[in-house]
């Protein structure tokens, strides 16, 4: 039995002020903008912001004994530690489809009009992708989003083996990924993302998408044009922020765990760890 947390959490009162009233939503505004993003990610890739981190630890709780033990030259340094050589163990079943982060995950049913639907947000895949054609192909599938917070491992591999496709690069804003956002904006319509279509082995095609968020979230992936991509092998990382996995499967061939759908039809997050498995292929 995995562990869970509800979806209602509210958030911290930094952001129940920007996104819950007139005056937090006015300073908002140049909050979730590329420059002030750049200025932040230019901040915390310098040696200075290390000093940050020892004290981030210890408000966040967050548990060191699965990482590398060592000095980091910047914050940005210690958000992309890695982990101690098999921390993250990746399931080796040629049928089992795994979580691609340590992450909190919710589980929706795609329609057979190719949408789902997140606290009460309508998202039609087309509008996600920008691409109504690739679209179509989900009908009837899953939508598995896979929220990285700050206490995670923030680094995601490839779910499943296949051959990955040109990526595509969407520009957009900064959104906090937390549940009291998407109460108030279509944060996956709106939030700079990247995606890479993965024809699969055992699932058919997948689509694997990588959303921006609120202060840096920068998505840094490896080449992946038209690479073979093996389960569990690093696809890439996100810079402070934290952030978001998006992944789309075809209808018909993957079998999810039956206690991540039930815990989100209950509105739960379930806290999934990278390599693990979370399905198999029908």
């Amino acid at each position: 039995m995995r562990t869970t947390e509800s979806i209602n959490k509210t958030g911290a009162d930094s952001l129940r002020f920007l996104y819950n009233t007139a005056v937090g939503r006015c300073l908002l505004r140049p909050l979730i903008c590329k420059p002030i993003s750049n200025i932040a990610g230019f901040f915390l890739d310098r040696k200075i912001s290390s000093l940050f981190v020892k004290g981030f630890i210890k408000s966040n709780s967050i548990d060191m004994t699965d990482y590398e033990d060592r000095k980091f030259k910047s914050f940005n340094d210690f958000f992309t530690r890695q982990v101690k050589s098999g921390a993250r163990p990746v399931c080796d079943d040629e049928n089992a489809f795994i979580s691609p982060a340590d992450a909190r995950l919710s589980v929706y049913p795609i329609t057979p009009e190719r949408y789902f639907t997140v606290k009460g947000v309508d998202y039609t895949i087309a509008d996600l992708l920008e691409n109504c054609e690739l679209a179509e192909r989900f009908s009837g599938g899953h939508c598995l989003i896979f929220r990285l917070a700050v206490d995670n491992y923030h680094r995601y591999c490839w779910p499943a083996d296949g051959k990955a496709e040109k990526s595509v690069h969407i520009k957009g804003k900064y959104h906090t990924v937390q549940p009291i956002a998407m109460r108030r904006y279509p944060i996956f319509r709106e939030n700079v993302r990247e995606y890479t279509v993965v024809d699969t082995d055992k699932f058919g095609t997948i689509v694997q998408i990588e959303v921006g968020a609120l202060m840096v979230g920068k998505i840094s992936n490896n080449e992946t044009d038209g690479c073979i991509a093996e389960k569990g092998s690093e696809k890439g990382k996100f810079l402070f922020g934290g952030s978001t996995v998006i992944v789309l499967t075809e209808g018909n061939r993957l079998i999810l765990d039956k206690e991540l759908i039930d815990n989100t039809e209950n509105e739960l997050e379930t806290n999934v760890k990278y390599g693990e498995k979370i399905g198999v292929s029908i």
